[in-house]
Parts: structure tokens; sequence; C-alpha cells
């Protein structure tokens, strides 16, 4: 009987740019170099979409309302953001991916996982394709790359981390258990916050406390994803870089200056952002039989209502109309509005026949 060779052992990078958005506009504007920088709205109502690593030392971070980024850092400089250029700036660099390895799995505009196992350019090392990329990121674009190289995505991504700016760590075979013994499960790709705390009433807190559970009390605890975490515990990870991974959804919200109340300024809201969603859904090509909105009143209680059609939505008009559908469902609201938003999600090709979908619906 034939032995069956053991497949190879993937050699997976994974590359995060450094606070992409905020690095970008620096280069762009040399006056803003060296200074606590962050990419939003400066408005009471805005957010922060990213923040220069200057701006993060006064703990200034992604996603923080604006009146706390500004309290936490008073010298901080606001700027809009420019999505066309951050795209592209991300195309050249993922140009600079492909000349490596078809198998690129981009999961924004400023990261990638690259399965370099058979590299393009016959270099055979992943960590010396990974200094490549880093130093040809920095030479074309002006921006840095921190880069993590392991034999799965799970460690790879952990590694990209591990000496942010602008570094490389390599986890290897040999250290991949006793890398992962030593993290907080909370930052295990798949362990969300809720997750975390339940692991942690559970006296699970590290690496090393997950891998002392047995299989049999992680089911029971977690369900089918109890051998997940069984597996990393142990540095196991058998997701492959899939450079065909499907977007799930497509959509935009919005935060306004003011709650709103009334039904028309809502509606005239909603069809605006509306709108703008399908301009990028008509872009990319994709039609999609799911409309979801979503609500988030003045004490920041959510609500969100989907409607499922049997084809893909027609058209804007169609798209603007089911969610207009569901908002005037929730009018008048319980109190003021401060947030909107629209998602088409069950994603396909555009070349499937639309539904069409009667207004009102």
């Amino acid at each position: 009987m034939n032995d069956v060779p053991a497949p190879p052992i993937r050699k997976i990078i994974h590359v995060d740019m450094d606070a992409f958005f905020a690095s970008v506009e620096q280069h762009d504007f040399p006056e803003l170099r060296g200074k606590p920088v962050a990419v939003g709205g400066a408005s009471a109502r805005g957010v922060v979409a990213a923040a220069s690593y200057e701006a993060r030392r006064f703990g200034v971070r992604s996603a923080m309302p604006s009146v706390t980024a500004r309290r936490r850092c008073p010298d901080l400089i606001f700027v809009p953001p420019r999505f066309d250029r951050y795209r592209e700036v991300s195309a050249r660099i993922r140009a600079i991916f492909l000349e490596h390895t078809p198998l690129v799995e981009p999961l924004s505009l400023d990261e990638a996982y690259l399965d370099v196992t058979e590299d393009l350019k016959g270099i055979g090392i992943a960590t010396r394709i990974a200094e490549e990329i880093r130093a040809r990121i920095r030479a074309e674009t002006g921006l840095t790359a921190s880069a993590g190289v392991s034999y799965n995505k799970f460690l790879a991504k952990l590694a990209s981390d591990q000496n942010k700016p602008d570094g490389l760590c390599v986890i290897t075979p040999a250290k991949g258990p006793a890398f992962v013994a030593s993290l907080p499960v909370a930052r295990f790709h798949g362990v969300g916050p809720k997750t975390a705390e339940k692991m942690a009433r559970l006296g699970i807190r590290t690496g090393a406390d997950l891998k002392a559970c047995s299989l049999a009390f992680l089911q029971q605890a977690f369900g089918s994803s109890g051998a997940y975490y069984h597996d990393l515990a142990r540095g196991i990870c058998h997701r492959q870089v899939r450079p065909d991974r499907e977007r799930k959804s497509i959509g935009a919200e919005d935060t306004f200056m003011t709650d709103l109340s009334d039904e028309a300024a809502l509606v005239a809201e909603l069809d605006r952002i509306g709108r703008h969603v399908w301009k990028k859904i008509e872009e990319r090509r994709i039609a999609g039989r799911t409309v979801t909105l979503k609500v988030k009143y003045r004490d920041f209680r959510i609500v969100t209502r989907a409607r499922s059609f049997p084809r893909p939505v027609a058209d804007a008009d169609a798209f603007v109309g089911a969610g207009t559908a569901m908002l005037r469902a929730l009018l008048p609201p319980p109190m003021g509005i401060r947030l909107l938003g629209l998602t088409l999600s069950n994603l396909g090709d555009a070349a499937a026949p639309p539904s069409e979908l009667p207004l009102p619906i």
C-alpha cells in the first residue's frame, strides 16, 4: 500500500496597513505628519473612522464619538474621509499582492490574507515575501504595513498585530501552540465580546485556559463552535484563503446633526441614503433579495427590520420603497431618531432576473 504524502504546510501572510485612512491623509498632506489626526466628522454627531498613531496615544479610537475624541485630545485634527482616494491606494497595494500569488483574500481596504505556499516569483520563503511586499508598499505608496507570517490564517492575523506599527512577526509551527497559550481569548478570531464574557465566567481567560478544557465541555458550553475553539487553543485552523470570498451585504448609514421625528424628514433622509447605496450596488454589478432597515433612537437603542423577496430587488425605487415601508411601520417614533441605515444582502449576480416589487409594499 502506497503512503499518501502529507499535505504541505501552508504559508500564510496577513498584511495590515498601519492606521490606513489617517496615514493616507498624512502622506498626501505633509502638514499633518506627526500630528494627532482623526478621519471623520468633527460635529457633535460625528464619529471617528480612523485615528493616527499620534491620536491613539491619547486613547482616540475608530468608532468613537467625535466629542469624546476631542475631549481626550484637544489638539485633534479632524479631516473628512476621501474613500475614492483610499480605494485607489488599496488597489495599488492589491496589485503588489497579486504579483506574488493569486490567492489573495481581502478583508477590507487595508488588510488581506495571502497564501504563498506556491508563490509566483519562486522565492519560497514566506518571511522574505512579506519583507518584499512591505518594502514595495513603502516605496510605491509612502505608507507602512505590518505583516504576520504563519502556517494558518488564525495565527497570521494574530502575528500581524504583534509588532505594530511597521512590524513583522513570524510564528512557526513549533512556536504556534505556545504563542496561543499566552494570549487572552478575547484576541482570538471568532471570539467576540459576548463569547469572551461567557468564557471568563467559565474561568477561560487565556489560550492555556482554553486548551485545558475538554472537547466535550466546549461543545456543551458553546455548541457547534466548541470544536473550533478546541482547535484554536492548539494553534489549529483549517480556514483557507479564499480569493473569491463573497461579500455578504452592501449598505450605508448616517447619523443626523439633530434627532428627527418628522415623517417627511425621515423618509427624505432614507431616500438619500438608499440611493447612495444603490449607486454602489450598480457599480459593483450585484443584486440582492433582502432589504434591512436600521434605526437608532436618541437613547442609542437600535431597532432593525428586514424583508426578503423571492427574486432580486429590481431598482433603486424598489430598494428605497422597501426600506420606506418598514420605516413607516415604526412611525411615529417613540423618541427622536439619530441614525438611519439601509442595507441589501442575500447578494448574487446582477444578471439574475429582478423582482417586481409593488410600491408601496
